[in-house]
């Protein structure tokens, strides 16, 4: 079996969700590796990872919407919010989303859906510097 891993850093203009599969895709063509199982994770707690529509960017905004209403900023009574009124629901956005995906590699290419894409979602409203890190198994 062979592996492969690597890291990449996504910098955020903040809240939203930010395209990563050509990263993703580009990394699995040059390991090489043709079967197997790649690991995608986001190294933060108010940062998380997506697979979801990429064809209409109404999907996004909707989403946004959504959990702007679940898990609004600034909420009276919550005591973190040492870096402002966003730290506590970004924290509780990625608590209900997640931090890493697994993706099948099948005859070199990623098995993803025809309007699938995968994301990094970021739930803070300031610009970030967010690290993925890319582990692929496989042969």
């Amino acid at each position: 079996m062979k592996q492969a891993t690597t890291k990449f850093e996504v910098h955020s203009s903040g809240r939203g969700l930010f395209e990563i599969t050509s990263e993703l895709r580009d990394f699995q063509r040059q390991s090489g590796i043709r079967s197997g199982l790649l690991t995608v994770f986001c190294r933060h707690t108010s940062a998380s990872l997506l697979i979801q529509e990429n064809a209409d960017p109404d999907v996004r905004h909707d989403l946004e919407a959504f959990f702007s209403r679940l898990s609004p900023d600034g909420q009276p009574g919550w005591r973190h919010n040492n870096e402002g009124p966003d730290d506590m629901s970004g924290h509780i956005r990625t608590a209900l989303t997640q931090t890493s995906v697994g993706i099948p590699v099948v005859d070199g290419e990623l098995v993803l859906g025809t309007w699938q894409g995968v994301f990094l979602w970021e739930h803070r409203t300031r610009a970030h510097r967010r690290e993925v890190v890319l582990h692929l198994s496989g042969e």
